[in-house]
């Protein structure tokens, strides 16, 4: 049995226990479903555990990895003014979806268990400001991600700008400890199927079908918004601005949609993108080097949607209030956790930590997450590389590539 399988198989027999221990009071039943709360609690501190590190490690290579940002000239400025407008504008779009779906079917679960109390809300002005951390050291030690991912970009971006010999040792570094922590990652997620069972036993024994027909109207509103950013953002940007017809679009998309969807893995997709982009929509060899490369490692306009959704859902769960200062703050939280998702299954669950943080949501529930999360899983990626095949035709309109450009390693 795969990974992703048993994980589906454990949450099945937590919410079968639960349902049963709900619908029957047994007393029996009851404390077995709430004696394996602990067990959920473990594997949420062991995701919890990774997450400083592999998002400190995974924003200092992407950024680095981008060398002296003057250096990537106007193909590098028109490729990351896209990325990052589009993901704004996909934050957006899945926040305000799962808010139109949860007043169309609001949440009724009572007093679900917290596991840890949420944060105090911030204003917006305490946001901005405690994004400048006076100490790294002492943020990442207390836990507090957000200011540490912003002191990153800027370690990051003075890394690219120094000299090379100066800058491979760090890269060496970061992508050594990166790429240890995925493998950890991985590790980690073996132990899904426990953890998510003894997630959702206690939940639902607490709740009963309530939690369970949540599950489903988060999943259809994650599909629906994914399909709405697609239709209303992507499309149109290759078509008016890219000057492709929609059908040619759709031929060059396919390939590299399936591959990456079915690994869950944009990465994965990375030659097919490659090919595709310069045999079905003419991108030059200079764009589709630099643009497929730069969306592996921070082109993830899906993966922000998802975020975004997952915080509105989680909110309304826990019954946290989200008024607009801190929505607002949320966005930007999201955005900049967007950039360090890292390369794995459910990896957008996985760094969901600072923008919950902000939010003042807390972090237990997103265990539940990690069950379900197959099918969103899946879309958001097709969905990421869907964006990558945009970006890289509309560069192309914009920014012609009539030269080589050496494309950002990651």
């Amino acid at each position: 049995m795969n990974k992703q399988a048993a994980i589906v198989v454990g949450l099945v027999a937590g919410l079968v226990l639960g349902l049963t221990a709900s619908a029957t009071g047994s007393p029996t039943l009851m404390s077995i479903a709430e004696g394996v709360a602990p067990l959920g609690q473990a594997f949420v501190n062991l995701v919890r555990m990774v997450v400083i590190p592999l998002v400190a490690a995974t924003i200092f290579t992407g950024v680095a990895g981008l060398g002296d940002p003057r250096r990537l000239g106007k193909l590098g400025g028109t490729t990351l003014l896209f990325f990052f407008g589009t993901t704004f504008i996909a934050i957006v779009i899945g926040l305000i979806t799962m808010k139109a779906a949860l007043a169309i079917a609001p949440i009724t679960v009572p007093s679900l268990p917290q596991g840890e109390t949420a944060q105090e809300l911030p204003t917006t002005l305490d946001f901005f400001l405690g994004l400048i951390p006076s100490n790294p050291f002492e943020i990442a030690a207390s836990g507090a991600l957000l200011p540490l991912v912003v002191f990153m970009v800027l370690f990051g971006a003075a890394a690219g700008a120094v000299p090379e010999q100066h800058r491979a040792p760090l890269m060496a570094l970061a992508e050594g400890v990166t790429g240890t922590l995925v493998k950890l990652v991985h590790w980690i997620l073996w132990t899904a199927p426990v953890g998510v069972f003894a997630l959702a036993a206690p939940m639902t024994a607490a709740s009963g079908w309530e939690l369970l027909k949540s599950l489903a109207v988060f999943v259809i509103a994650v599909t629906v918004a994914l399909t709405v950013f697609v239709a209303v953002v992507y499309m149109p940007a290759a078509v008016f601005i890219g000057r492709l017809a929609p059908k040619q679009f759709i031929k060059g998309c396919v390939e590299p949609v399936v591959i990456a969807a079915g690994a869950t893995s944009s990465a994965a997709a990375l030659p097919a993108m490659l090919d595709s982009g310069q045999t079905h929509l003419g991108v030059s060899r200079a764009v589709a080097g630099l643009v497929y490369s730069l969306g592996a490692a921070i082109g993830r306009g899906g993966s922000a949607l998802f975020q975004g959704t997952s915080i509105i859902f989680l909110a309304a769960l826990y019954d946290v209030s989200l008024p607009l200062p801190v929505i607002i703050s949320v966005i930007f939280a999201t955005f900049f956790v967007s950039l360090t998702v890292a390369g794995v299954p459910s990896g957008s669950l996985v760094t969901l930590a600072p923008a919950l943080d902000v939010a003042g949501v807390p972090f237990a529930g997103v265990g539940m997450l990690f069950g379900i999360d197959r099918i969103p899983d899946m879309l958001r990626t097709a969905v990421n590389v869907t964006g990558h095949m945009t970006t890289s035709v509309v560069v192309e309109r914009i920014s012609p590539g009539e030269e080589e450009v050496t494309a950002p390693s990651g």
